[in-house]
């Protein structure tokens, strides 16, 4: 018999709306800025990195819709703990692309930095003047920064609501295009006072920036996928909830000592417990009650299972 499908409390309910809302909204104002992009590009090294980071940036909002629509699926003969790695597995491949493509970016800019290729930055014409082609593409970098930060910083609140990683992470991409963006800016000015690795500094930048977010992601997805205890979100170390749930058992007046094993599965936790009773009388009802209690001692708790052990076992 399978556990019930994992459902999200009523008041967390309009915040799992919200991610998929915010994703799709990260979609489309991303697209718009890299669009801008594009047709500013040029020949500029720095402009193609920054493009091909707001490409990549949409991987992140497009994974979690995906995995939005898979997770909360019943479990299956074949699929027995369910769809609630979803989560998981595809930001294990948003993280892959990203440091696979940052890596390449980085080598790309650091090879015309040692052999000292000048970037062709000329004028263009726009409504009828004559202007630096530079402009424009720093126009299109601050606006893309914007669009960045913006998309970014209103995920926050719903990855802290839903103790979400996997929109942390998608929030933190977006929210570094400040820097990554901030450091094309610099690189434009510095090829429009001549100084001709400029452009190839800012590239290398940028693709650096990638290269750290797509590590920092694929190290964490890597950890969840190898059943690492619950950590807090957007910190280092170990959340203290296993100790909570084991007091919380060890509290109960038939239980002698307990033991509890947790691992993050997406957006939920699950794992197991272990208690030596004083004794057995009336033990499947109090087992019961027992993971009753301990379930409602986190809303992230799924299929949390309660076992007694002998002394030995211990």
């Amino acid at each position: 018999m399978f556990d019930p499908p994992f459902r999200y409390p009523a008041d967390k309910e309009p915040l799992r709306a919200r991610a998929r809302q915010y994703a799709w909204r990260s979609i489309i104002l991303i697209s718009i800025s890299g669009v801008a992009l594009y047709i500013t590009t040029g020949h500029s090294q720095t402009m193609k990195t920054a493009w091909l980071t707001d490409v990549l940036s949409l991987l992140p909002s497009a994974a979690l819709l995906l995995a939005l629509r898979y997770e909360l699926r019943p479990p299956t003969r074949r699929f027995p703990f369910g769809y609630l790695r979803a989560i998981s597995i595809s930001f294990l491949f948003t993280s892959t692309v990203l440091l696979a493509m940052g890596a390449w970016l980085l080598i790309e800019a650091l090879v015309k930095l040692f052999t000292q290729q000048r970037p062709p930055i000329g004028a263009m014409l726009l409504f009828g003047r004559t202007i630096w082609a530079g402009w424009p593409m720093i126009a299109a970098l601050a606006f893309s920064l914007v669009m960045g930060m913006y998309v970014g910083r209103i995920k926050q609140p719903v990855a802290q609501g839903l103790q979400s990683k996997a929109v942390e992470a998608e929030s933190a991409t977006n929210r570094n295009e400040w820097m990554s963006e901030g450091a094309g800016i610099l690189g434009l000015v510095l090829v429009g006072y001549g100084i001709w690795w400029g452009d190839a500094g800012a590239a290398a930048a940028i693709s650096a920036q990638i290269v750290y977010d797509g590590w920092l992601q694929l190290r964490q997805v890597i950890a969840d996928l190898m059943d690492e205890a619950p950590s807090r979100i957007g910190a280092e170390g170990l959340e203290d909830l296993p100790a909570r749930l084991c007091r919380a058992l060890e509290g109960l007046d038939w239980v002698e000592r307990a033991t509890v094993r947790l691992r993050e599965h997406g957006h939920v936790i699950t794992g197991d417990a272990r208690i030596i009773p004083r004794d057995e009388i009336d033990l499947t009802r109090r087992l019961a009650q027992a993971r009753e209690a301990i379930q409602q001692m986190d809303w992230r708790l799924h299929g949390i299972v309660v076992m007694p052990v002998a002394k030995s076992d211990s």
